[in-house]
């Protein structure tokens, strides 16, 4: 029994790297809220003006929220490419009077374009990053003046048809301050290439994983946890914006740090529901866009971390955790694969090439305590399991691009060790370039 319990640790080690205590402790209070909502079945929700169901157990507000309340606000840098698509799928929720771009020093013709499609621009110079482009803008338009919601939104998202009818009512309850928008690749085409399938099938993977098991649940209304209210589609009550720090300086991104404020402030809630304000991003297709991006999110995550520290509450309690957990995951991830390469190096000395003498021993021992069968079981089989969760929730078939996965999460985890070097040792000023676009006119054809 003794011997087993070196199989047994390194076994409960893969496995926690896939399924962390927050995993289960949050998917526990996302069930938690579903079997609520069960509970509640029975009793029948107001309409909301805009044609969805207002959440039953919010409390009736003086006004409800409708799309013209609501500024839809696009930051820009050289977008010439999906930014007349995106424009349209703006107009599709609110007014065109309501759209906004934010031009951050754009070379391209993103202004030109964006004018021409009756969005009122802003044309900044030079470029200041994105948190900087929105600050100027809010202010600029007079947004927190003239509207009671701001969708941010990226230039290279899409918006689904019911994204406000359903997003707005969230709004009900007085202290909900933000609404976090669901994300989901776009699905229109699928890439052409393989390293562009896996890397898409994969993000889509963590995007169902992470808001239908961590998100949900910590969207409740007695923990207030959401760790981040992402940039690409989300909205905030224009009445908190003015205590929100958006261009906060030496930071990479906005979003985690706009989500850290209202927690830090207590402006109040975050809002999120994976059937409510869904929109489509699109997803890197190359390693190297891929690489750049991971590195830009991790970055900013942790020079967030690095800015607000440690406070006292649910949220931050459960951020602790968090971030233990990631920095525990991505260690034995980062060590997996050579520890599996010395393992079978060892099973192959004793099984194989039957070497003798001393070196024979410690490779009988290696390979005794490390089996590399025990080693890839683990990576493997709990990521199989993490796929088969995914595709129930979904419904849909895993394709054969999830064999790889495993591989793109210990990419992962190198990029989010050396990102938090990175975040004590080099300031950022938030400047941004632009990944590669995809027209959305030619996916949709």
């Amino acid at each position: 029994m003794r011997d087993t319990w070196p199989l047994v640790a390194v076994l409960v080690t893969l496995l926690l790297t896939t399924f962390s205590l927050s995993t289960v402790v949050w998917s526990i209070a996302g069930l938690a809220r579903v079997a609520s909502k069960a509970r509640r079945g029975a009793v029948q929700p107001a309409e909301h003006p805009s044609g969805a169901s207002a959440h039953p157990a919010a409390p009736t507000p003086a006004r409800r929220l409708v799309p013209a309340d609501v500024a839809i606000l696009i930051a820009a840098h050289n977008e010439s490419l999906v930014i007349s698509d995106t424009i349209r799928s703006a107009a599709s929720q609110v007014p065109l009077s309501n759209v906004f771009i934010a031009s951050d020093g754009s070379s391209d013709d993103t202004v030109a374009i964006g004018e021409r499609a009756g969005a009122s621009v802003l044309d900044l110079f030079p470029n200041r990053g994105k948190a900087g482009a929105l600050t100027a803008a809010i202010e600029h338009f007079a947004l927190r003046d003239r509207f009671e919601v701001v969708l941010l939104l990226d230039a290279d998202t899409q918006l689904r048809g019911n994204y406000l009818t359903t997003g707005l009512p969230l709004f009900d309850e007085p202290d909900v301050v933000a609404v976090a928008g669901r994300a989901t690749t776009v699905p229109y085409p699928r890439p052409t290439t393989r390293m562009g399938r896996l890397l898409t099938d994969h993000r889509e993977r963590v995007y169902v994983f992470v808001q239908y098991l961590q998100k949900y649940g910590q969207a409740a209304r007695g923990a207030n946890a959401v760790t981040i209210v992402p940039g690409f589609a989300s909205m905030y009550r224009t009445s908190v914006l003015e205590h929100v720090d958006i261009a906060a300086k030496g930071l990479t991104i906005e979003d985690y740090n706009m989500t850290f404020e209202v927690h830090a402030k207590r402006l109040g809630r975050i809002a999120f529901d994976p059937g409510c304000a869904i929109a489509e991003t699109q997803d890197p297709v190359t390693l190297r866009e891929y690489t750049s991006q991971m590195r830009r999110w991790s970055l900013g995550f942790w020079q967030t971390i690095r800015r607000h520290g440690m406070h006292q509450g649910v949220f931050w309690t459960s951020l602790f955790v968090g971030v233990v957990e990631v920095l525990f995951g991505s260690v034995v991830l980062a060590l997996i694969l050579p520890a599996f390469l010395i393992s079978l190096l060892a099973w192959l000395s004793v099984e194989v090439w039957a070497m003798g003498g001393e070196t024979a021993q410690l490779a009988a021992a290696i390979a005794g305590t490390l089996p590399p069968i025990i080693i890839a079981a683990g990576l493997l089989v709990p990521d199989a399991i993490m796929t088969l969760i995914v595709a129930f929730i979904t419904g849909q078939r895993p394709h054969a691009t999830a064999l790889l996965f495993p591989f793109v999460r210990i990419l992962d985890a190198l990029i989010c060790l050396r990102a938090l070097v990175d975040a004590y040792l080099r300031p950022s000023d938030g400047r941004w370039r632009s990944p590669t676009r995809r027209a959305f006119s030619e996916a949709h054809s």
